[in-house]
């Protein structure tokens, strides 16, 4: 997350001329949104008074478009979740179908839909990495992150534990943005000024090996300390009061961190010996990004719980979903026949046309073989942006499957970082976005995500675009060194 004075320094260093030029063609053709209505959510609100927002108005495949009719290739698939693309016609027809028979029923006091049924057998059915019970609908990552909260606590008070509620997330690592989720996040930036985290989470290490080994130390070697660390830290607050780790198999908007060799194998073992839940936050991993249906299936992980939500849908429409082992499901049952209910839920939990929608998107993974069709073109496309790597400004590029990000470093050192006011990150996004694609920037890094259709030949275009956006970045830092020197 950029501070917003450098997210405004970098754009008027870097695009004033073509910012005021787009003025000039929104006012001419009266498509302007200058100071909208909107609250925008991670936008700073000098962005929304000073600036026109990229106004989007029609996707198609792996592009979309924005209102003046320009063309971009989509490389972080919206928000990392238009996984088929801007334009598939099964799931317009599931949701219009779905539509015309019925718009929408709750599914509260043991009424529901045929849809959300259906779609949790499914789940059931596609999730392999170990038995899971029972499924629990949201709309979104962050109610499913927010949600896995109370199930535990629930579960724990259930069984006679009621001191055992902290939970173990890890620093970079991004849960969602509700009260709960956002105190699970690990990035400081999502806490400030809304008095979070709360003091339920702790938070353990980032396992980011470049940035954080030490000299001479191996992955492997790298993971067994930070699961020393993990379970320094359980027996520093008491493993009673410990109740659930989550994780992201991959740390997504932390910076698209992969873990390095047997962590998860190591960190496994801890929270089975302190007999601390596992929840995995599968909200961008799930469904074939990374080569495997989930990301549990990657990295051997066995979950107590797991949050879906993004792909589920392909993000046509919303959702989200928790997916409950047998052992806390049926916890979960015999405590709710106690009190007489189970007393959580929304108002659009299991919506049937958002469940006829994510039905129809499996349908589709599995017809396709998303899965193989990711593992073949994910070389290409990791390649062919790897292939970048001896730049001077880049310091790692790391990433799995149809997920990557660049880091730009000094001197290719995690300890060189370049100035933030430079913004670097910023400025070579606004270079794609000149070339035609958008990436997810910040101040010291890019992530790419691009929808999991994506053809070969954009592929090539995605790499191009890379390649042309890193060579004005180059001569944008020579630039910036040389002012400095002179100061």
């Amino acid at each position: 997350m950029l501070p917003n004075n450098l997210i405004r320094s970098t754009l008027k260093t870097t695009d004033e001329p073509s910012l005021q030029k787009e003025d000039s063609e929104l006012t001419k053709d009266s498509k302007g949104f200058k100071g909208h209505d909107m609250l925008a959510p991670f936008t700073a609100g000098w962005q929304t008074t000073q600036l026109h927002p990229l106004v989007i108005e029609k996707s198609e495949g792996s592009y979309v478009y924005d209102v003046n009719g320009k063309k971009y290739l989509d490389s972080l698939a919206g928000l990392w979740c238009t996984a088929l693309g801007g334009n598939e016609p099964r799931l317009v027809a599931a949701a219009t179908a779905q539509l015309n028979q019925l718009p929408f029923y709750h599914s509260f006091f043991n009424f529901t839909t045929k849809p959300s049924l259906d779609l949790a057998k499914e789940l059931i059915e596609t999730f392999t990495a170990r038995k899971m019970g029972k499924v629990f609908f949201t709309n979104s990552g962050s109610e499913a992150n927010d949600t896995q909260v109370k199930l535990v606590w629930y579960y724990n008070n259930a069984l006679g534990r009621p001191n055992k509620k902290k939970f173990i997330a890890r620093t970079q690592s991004f849960h969602g943005s509700t009260f709960l989720s956002a105190s699970l996040t690990g990035i400081p930036a999502v806490h400030q000024q809304f008095d979070l985290p709360a003091p339920f989470v702790l938070y353990t290490d980032c396992p980011h090996y470049w940035r954080y080994h030490l000299p001479g130390e191996t992955e492997e070697e790298f993971s067994t300390r930070l699961a020393n660390n993990l379970e320094t830290l359980i027996m520093k607050e008491g493993p009673d009061t410990i109740a659930a780790f989550i994780a992201e198999p991959v740390i997504g908007a932390g910076g698209v961190i992969p873990p390095p060799a047997t962590y998860f194998d190591k960190i496994q073992a801890v929270l089975k010996k302190y007999d601390i839940l596992f929840v995995a936050d599968e909200v961008i991993t799930a469904f074939g990004r990374l080569g495997t249906m989930f990301g549990c299936d990657k990295y051997n992980i066995k979950p107590d719980l797991v949050s879906l939500a993004k792909a589920l849908s392909s993000a046509y429409l919303p959702i989200g979903a928790v997916m409950i082992s047998p052992e806390i499901s049926e916890v979960i049952y015999s405590q709710s026949n106690k009190l007489g209910s189970f007393n959580h839920g929304f108002t659009h939990s299991g919506h049937p046309v958002s469940c006829a929608v994510a039905i129809e998107a499996l349908k589709i993974y599995k017809e396709r073989n998303i899965v193989d069709r990711v593992k073949s073109i994910s070389l290409r496309f990791q390649d062919g942006i790897k292939s970048f790597s001896d730049s001077p400004i880049i310091g790692e590029i790391r990433g799995t499957g149809l997920i990557l990000c660049t880091e730009f470093a000094d001197n290719k050192s995690p300890n060189e970082p370049f100035p933030p006011q430079w913004g670097i990150g910023i400025y070579f996004g606004e270079e794609c976005k000149k070339h035609g694609m958008l990436v997810r920037a910040s101040y010291d890094h890019i992530a790419m995500c691009p929808p999991l259709i994506i053809t070969p030949d954009e592929v090539d275009d995605l790499i191009s675009i890379y390649g042309k956006a890193l060579k004005a970045t180059e001569e944008r830092v020579k630039e910036l060194k040389s002012q400095q020197k002179k100061q």
